[in-house]
């Protein structure tokens, strides 16, 4: 019955397995598109020109020399973005320049309307109701110019330098030349004989390619109550918030009940990182959490750069951080030995009372457990080795003996030599771990008798030991051993070439990987 509902619960964990790797991945590609909306918002205003004409071109200025690059614009776009997006910055057109605009095009319109020979002498034409309107219109754009040079428009938007070009393009196409009064080259552009004589389409032609695409840039960003520019993305962001705030919680409740005794505020901080999802400023940090969440998903592939990141931050805190270790360490060695820890512990002075937990001696039973182990485990395993190695011992023995020397061509005297050697080895063998099983059979006595030779040889060492003169020879040599060790090898340890260990670590690693 156990093993059919194995079975049965098999589907369901790779069913929610599965799901759970899918909602990985729209939440990963979800948080990335809210990233790039994000981005765009961010260089919305600075890259307004772009996204407004969709026209693409580089303005080159290196002092006096100065150019446009590509002439005339390239074009990307093929519609406006700022139509759909102005609304969310709260982007409005200009009230002044757009009142500019639309008198340029009524003359556009006016101009069409009338005949060129109608504009060039109107008291001897029948329209001469429409040419005396195109004067009052040349007479407005006249007076709205030199208003524009005096007020700037362009100053909420900080876009001064827009009209720097403007006033720059009419000045040299009316004079030539930057060094005039712009104000005095927009009243003769906007003056029927300049017109008459450059040709009418041609110059608003000429208006309408390079100046109206500048005056058009300019806009008028209110302000709200809390004294910042107007800006409506949080209607934009607040349904990816409730997504990112949904599965941030779902994935707190899964991690407290998947971990024991993990609280609801410790599963958050298990993923601090989503909370940049959440918060409302400093929204460029989303790019945390979204290349984290690429990487979990698997849609990307950061180990490399991890662990290329990893090595390079021990590169360069490695050489610091150990000898900053080693340094202390012996330090703090120099300080308890200065402060008396070694005649402490060999004098047991300020040693508390021991405390026996199960009334063994441990030092005497593990001894014993030693002895047991070398005895009955080992020593029949060696035992060939151990009695080759005392007939050779004997047989150097007896064969560097003078009296051998004497007798030893006598005959089967070798053959003897050979039978006493083998008899006296095995004795010797036998003697010996008759005499250990003997020790280590339960015996009160002995087990007393090994205490106190313990005892007394741990007693007699302290003793010798707690001469002031030994004491004091001890402490000063090793202070100076640990001081040598500080400056002979610390600094060529801090000078070891980092970059070589690493290599040294990449490739043990790689070794034990193949292996696998």
């Amino acid at each position: 019955m156990t093993f059919v509902k194995q079975q049965l619960q098999l589907p369901r964990k790779k069913f929610f397995s599965r799901l759970g790797a899918w909602w990985d991945k729209g939440i990963a590609l979800l948080a990335l598109a809210n990233l790039i909306l994000v981005l765009f918002d961010l260089t919305y205003i600075p890259l307004r020109d772009f996204w407004l004409q969709g026209r693409v071109q580089l303005f080159l200025k290196i002092g006096p020399f100065e150019r446009e690059f590509p002439d005339p614009p390239l074009r990307i776009l093929p519609f406006r973005v700022s139509d759909w997006y102005d609304w969310v910055k709260g982007i409005e057109p200009h009230r002044d320049t757009e009142q500019y605009l639309q008198l340029v095009e009524e003359l556009n319109q006016k101009i069409n309307r009338v005949a060129l020979p109608t504009l060039n002498s109107p008291r001897q034409n029948p329209n001469r109701v429409e040419a005396e309107t195109v004067d009052r219109i040349l007479k407005e754009l006249r007076d709205r110019s030199a208003e524009m040079v005096d007020t700037n428009p362009f100053l909420i938007a900080n876009k001064t330098g827009t009209l720097e070009r403007i006033k720059n393009q009419i000045r040299e196409r009316v004079f030539g030349t930057k060094n005039v009064s712009s104000k005095e080259a927009f009243y003769r552009f906007w003056s029927r004989e300049y017109l008459r004589e450059k040709g009418f389409r041609q110059e608003l032609n000429f208006f309408d390619r390079e100046i109206k695409p500048l005056i058009e840039s300019n806009y008028y960003r209110p302000v709200g109550e809390n004294g910042e520019p107007v800006d409506n993305f949080g209607l934009l962001d607040f349904p990816f918030f409730l997504v990112f705030l949904f599965d941030f919680l779902l994935r707190t409740f899964l991690i407290g009940r998947r971990h024991t005794g993990v609280s609801w505020f410790d599963a958050m901080l298990w993923r601090w990182y989503d909370v940049f999802l959440l918060i409302p400023l400093f929204r460029w940090l989303r790019v945390i959490p979204v290349t984290i969440r690429l990487n979990q998903a698997k849609l990307i592939d950061l180990h490399a750069i991890q662990k290329q990141a990893r090595q390079g931050f021990v590169a360069n805190i490695a050489e610091d951080i150990t000898e900053v270790v080693v340094v202390q360490i012996i330090d703090q060695l120099q300080s308890t030995i200065r402060q008396g820890e070694i005649a402490n512990l060999v004098s047991r002075r300020n040693v508390r009372k021991y405390i026996d937990l199960n009334q063994v001696n441990e030092t005497t039973e593990i001894i014993k457990l030693a002895m047991n182990t070398i005895v009955y485990q080992v020593l029949p395993k060696i035992r060939p080795d151990l009695e080759a190695l005392l007939q050779y011992n004997i047989k150097k023995a007896i064969a560097q003996s003078p009296a051998y020397e004497s007798i030893r061509l006598l005959p089967g005297l070798e053959r003897l030599q050979t039978n006493l050697t083998e008899q006296l080895t095995k004795q010797i063998y036998q003697g010996f771990w008759k005499a250990m099983t003997l020790l280590l059979k339960e015996d009160p006595a002995f087990d007393k008798l090994l205490e106190r030779s313990i005892a007394n040889f741990s007693q007699i060492v302290r003793s010798e030991f707690q001469t002031e003169d030994s004491l004091e020879k001890i402490e000063t040599l090793l202070i100076d051993l640990l001081e040598e060790i500080k400056i002979n090898y610390i600094q060529r340890l801090s000078q070891e070439d980092i970059e070589k260990i690493l290599e040294q670590t990449r490739a043990i690693r790689q070794v034990t990987q193949t292996s696998k």
